[in-house]
């Protein structure tokens, strides 16, 4: 069965009717410091579509301390909250509720009491996991959402009271590990004092000394560590900032590198939290205990030492969704979530297949030609490959101005394997296939990107609009490309499919598209036809105004 489509916003502007066959489900995670709903509607075929969502903050895990009492106030919050929640899950037509409830009721004395309360007023019964079925929610849902088919991998689950690790291996569970090291157990304990650097090195040496002996290192070191929970979610949010790329529309699959994390804790560590209000990326909500839960990602990524770790935006809801669902997520391996998730988009859209694949197939073909030696490495020939495929998916919209719609819906689009930094470089190459070039002063959204990605995305255009210059009257005329890089000039050399092709059109339309190539690599592109004759664009623009 293919992965679900899970889709998160925030408060829903509308809410579809339901899909005929389909089934409502709501799921409820009540955690220790928030409690968050999604309502969903279950295709008989595991397609998964999110109808509504809720969540509330009342910090169940707060001040549990010896006394192991959930507080009065947060049981009055979180019992009012859950009220809601049911209501909203049964008026919009829910036919099945599961809700779970994890470190902060499970370690309270009132636990139970509070569980009766809840379902005295909601009509709930929730249900309190143990510290392996939440590492086995989250890692159901990493797998739906991650290429865990290969190698090892490590999901860790950050929540307020405790962590939980899933080891895995070809996408199978080996181990399970749940530590009480949470993100409000340990502000509580280690960083309330004054001395702030001192608690930190106290609570660092502290989590240490449990991870060593809780995860094997010889069997781990350098898996590929997947994180959940809202400590990495806002982790993400401030490395995105950070990158310029706040146009990105989820944080999901974004991958920090380690050095990163070690700068944001140490840069977050020297900030009080009235001052944490103020950091680009970081919600407010989170930004008194968001040093504890940096603190563990840090002593995990320590001793797993894997060069950076991916950030999920799902986690135990979704993986308590999937599980009363009945899915069972495919095991994928490297690539074929993304391409599955691009095709299925493009599809979606109703792009013309022939002509987008031409152009993906002649922009690889030039990228293996030159993209090295314009400093491109392999994670951009991925982008500029599906940038290819998606270049005109603005036709789902309309014609005019199409470079524009493909960008703003590319920009929107839940795609796997696709990080928010990638998927950002991705709209905008395809949105620079024709039209204007990249300018910093006529393009806001462009001109918040940070100077490297920028440069990224005037060299991917500029191989993609030549790429899809050879394939002007999108008859697929182009069989390859001959490339040779002289002193004095690029030539580059169409080969026709049938020898009786003389590709005047496709010629044409190469040469007319090839200026900002030109610019990049700062010598003459020759789009060289029959006899080895250059081309000459007869547009005074030369590639900025040509309507394909």
């Amino acid at each position: 069965m293919t992965a679900p489509t899970l889709r998160i916003g925030g408060d829903a502007p509308y809410r579809a009717p339901r899909e005929e066959g389909s089934q409502r489900i709501a799921a409820i995670d009540v955690g220790s410091n928030s409690i968050r709903q999604i309502v969903a509607d279950v295709a008989p075929n595991g397609t998964i579509r999110i109808v509504d969502e809720m969540k509330a903050a009342p910090r169940l895990g707060a001040g549990l301390g010896k006394k192991r009492m959930l507080s009065e106030t947060a049981v009055a919050q979180a019992t009012e909250a859950l009220v809601r929640m049911a209501t909203l899950a049964r008026q919009i037509g829910a036919k099945r509720i599961e809700a779970v409830a994890t470190s902060a009721v499970r370690d309270a004395a009132n636990g139970p009491a509070f569980l009766a309360q809840v379902k005295q007023a909601a009509g709930l019964k929730v249900r309190i996991l143990n510290g392996d079925e939440e590492a086995r929610l989250a890692f159901r849902s990493a797998l739906a959402h991650f290429e865990l088919g290969r190698g090892r991998a490590v999901v860790v689950d950050i929540g307020g009271g405790s962590v939980e690790l899933a080891l895995s291996a070809e996408g199978l569970v080996e181990r399970l590990i749940t530590l009480p090291y949470g993100a409000i157990r340990l502000t509580e304990r280690f960083l309330t004092g004054s001395d702030a650097a001192k608690g930190i090195k106290k609570l660092r040496k502290h989590v240490r000394e449990d991870i060593e002996r809780a995860l094997p290192v010889r069997d781990w070191r350098g898996a590929d560590v997947i994180g959940s929970g809202g400590t990495f979610t806002n982790l993400a949010g401030i490395y995105l900032a950070r990158q310029g790329m706040r146009a990105a529309r989820s944080v999901h699959g974004t991958r920090i590198p380690r050095e990163e994390v070690d700068q944001i804790l140490e840069m977050l560590a020297g900030m009080s939290a009235a001052d944490r209000l103020n950091v680009p990326g970081l919600n407010a909500g989170r930004a008194d205990i968001i040093v504890a839960g940096l603190a563990v990602v840090a002593e995990v990524l320590g001793r797993v030492e894997p060069p950076e770790v991916a950030a999920s935006a799902y986690g135990i809801r979704e993986g308590l969704l999937l599980e009363t669902a009945h899915v069972v997520p495919s095991v994928a391996d490297p690539g074929e979530a993304r391409a599955r998730s691009v095709r299925e988009f493009a599809e979606k859209c109703h792009y013309e297949a022939p002509h987008a694949a031409q152009v993906q197939k002649l922009a690889l073909q030039l990228f293996d030609s030159i993209g090295t030696r314009m400093g491109l490495d392999a994670g951009d020939r991925a982008m500029l490959g599906d940038a290819a495929l998606l270049h005109d998916v603005g036709y789902h919209i309309n014609y005019q101005g199409h470079h524009k719609h493909s960008y703003h819906l590319i920009l929107h689009a839940d795609l796997l394997g696709i990080a928010p930094e990638e998927q950002v470089v991705i709209a905008h190459v395809a949105r620079y296939h024709r039209g204007q070039v990249p300018n910093k002063k006529r393009h806001r959204d462009y001109a918040r990107l940070d100077a490297g990605a920028r440069q990224k995305i005037r060299r991917l255009s500029a191989i993609l609009r030549v790429a899809d210059g050879l394939d002007r009257g999108h008859a697929a005329a182009v069989d390859l490309v001959r490339v040779r890089w002289l002193d004095r000039a690029l030539r580059i050399t169409p080969v026709a499919k049938g020898k009786t092709r003389a590709l005047r059109l496709e010629l044409w339309g190469a040469a007319r598209k090839s200026a900002l190539l030109e610019r990049v690599i700062r010598i003459p592109v020759e789009i060289v036809g029959p006899g080895g004759k250059a081309v000459q664009p007869d547009n005074p623009a030369h590639g900025v105004t040509d309507g394909e």
